[in-house]
């Protein structure tokens, strides 16, 4: 039976025209980049669009990553991977050795190339593409409007004998115009949620994003509380110079906040050389023993994670990093404060000022992490009394304690979880790749992003 090239399959413009409309309606109705690629992909291949896989990469504003890439495959799913801000020398050869810099590097729009599995291939992603049984590829660059450098970069690949019929490809172009005015609109929510979620932490910002703007919105809730500090920071700046301070803070905030910041808990401020982070719980003793635990396991890890920061400073000839921990738990208003034009969401009351006033006792003890009677009592497990101590602001002495050697033993779930802390996902190990080629050949959209 000879076999049918259905490379010149005629698609419905009329079913294609219903993806187009789904785009324009899923858009509207605010759905993320990844519906939006995932219902795309399988609606074209529903609509008999003979794709084998599609790439989809978008850049993107975002402090850790640059792109956010998206590859499809039929029969498959998607997968989702976001590229950090970093690359390696094999990612960057990768990239210079791919379809996307030479659309870049030539300003080009368009890029099609039939894969033949027996001649050498042009560029590297073609081997793995040869695996795949791909026939024809077709790559593009959009951008997302002139003076951006926000855009979209992809590619189409098909199986089927004989490749890409020029219907097809017409089809594919058009289509692409309706798929990137709908991601556009997706990444500019993305953006809006990734900058209050970066600078105001996941929950304030959810909070802004549902309407808390005006100054003096907020509420009062109950929470463990963190403040963080790094000492001797002011004489580190002036010996050391402003970028060597900054990447040493940089280092000491990766080190020993970074657990705070999950498990419940959210950095809510970074101040100066500090931090304060919240694990809200309800008003009984049960969420507040849950609360107060979590907390608990944060600070074992960062404790961790600070010996070994010290360490690996010990080996290149560095001083080593010390700080000071303050644990309470008690009543923290949430809410809008500032100018009427210019304003911030932070937790403000007694409790925030009593954790900062723990914290501080720790630059004239020897122990590095102290709590209140209040946090220990919830918490539970090996405390020591360091005695009582008056607090500025506060009219009672209180008393304060320091977690005992038991309670600063990793659980073997902890020890799991820290492992997993240091590890990058997969996805992060694909490093990007553009960001260390930009010097080599001038680009016109930012990002990187695989083929």
């Amino acid at each position: 039976m000879e076999t049918m090239n259905i490379s010149h399959i005629n698609v419905s413009q009329t079913l294609l025209n219903r993806v187009s409309n789904w785009l324009q309606q899923s858009a509207l109705n605010g759905a993320s980049l990844e519906e939006l690629v995932k219902g795309f992909c399988e609606r074209l291949a529903a609509a008999g669009m003979p794709l084998f896989r599609v790439h989809l990469s978008f850049s993107m504003l975002h402090p850790l990553y640059d792109a956010l890439g998206f590859t499809w495959v039929r029969g498959k799913g998607m997968s989702v991977e976001g590229f950090r801000a970093t690359s390696s020398d094999k990612d960057t050869n990768r990239f210079l050795n791919s379809p996307y810099f030479y659309l870049l590097s030539n300003n080009l729009q368009h890029l099609r190339r039939q894969i033949d599995p027996f001649t050498p291939s042009e560029f590297s992603v073609f081997d793995d593409l040869k695996e795949m049984g791909v026939t024809d590829y077709v790559a593009f660059v959009q951008s997302f409007g002139e003076g951006t450098n926000q855009g979209m970069l992809g590619s189409w690949s098909t199986d089927a004998p004989g490749g890409f019929g020029d219907n097809i490809i017409e089809a594919l172009l058009d289509i692409q115009n309706s798929l990137a005015v709908a991601a556009k609109m997706a990444v500019l929510s993305k953006l809006a949620d990734n900058m209050v979620t970066t600078y105001l932490g996941s929950n304030a910002g959810k909070r802004v994003l549902s309407g808390q703007v005006r100054r003096g919105d907020g509420e009062t809730i109950r929470a463990a509380l963190v403040m963080g500090d790094m000492r001797r920071s002011t004489i580190l700046a002036e010996k050391a110079g402003r970028q060597v301070y900054i990447d040493t803070l940089n280092e000491f905030f990766d080190a020993i906040a970074a657990p705070f910041n999950k498990g419940g808990g959210e950095i809510l401020s970074f101040v100066g050389d500090g931090f304060l982070a919240v694990y809200p719980c309800g008003r009984h003793r049960e969420p507040s023993q849950v609360a107060t635990r979590a907390a608990m396991a944060a600070v074992r890890q960062a404790t961790l994670r600070m010996a070994e920061l010290n360490e690996g400073r010990k080996g290149k000839g560095l001083g080593e990093i010390e700080y000071g921990i303050g644990l309470h738990v008690g009543n923290v208003m949430f809410g809008n404060v500032g100018l009427k034009d210019r304003l911030t969401f932070s937790a403000f009351g007694g409790a925030v000022n009593e954790v900062s006033r723990l914290e501080g006792l720790t630059k004239s003890h020897p122990h590095p992490i102290i709590a209140s009677q209040a946090f220990a009592t919830y918490c539970g497990g090996d405390w020591v009394t360091l005695g009582e101590k008056k607090l500025r602001g506060v009219e009672d002495k209180v008393t304060i304690l320091t977690p005992g050697a038991e309670n600063m033993k990793m659980t073997s779930v902890e020890a799991m979880e820290k492992s997993r802390m240091d590890v990058r996902s997969e996805a992060e190990q694909v490093m990007l790749l553009y960001r260390n080629s930009r010097d080599q050949k001038p680009q016109k959209l930012g990002g990187n992003f695989l083929q």
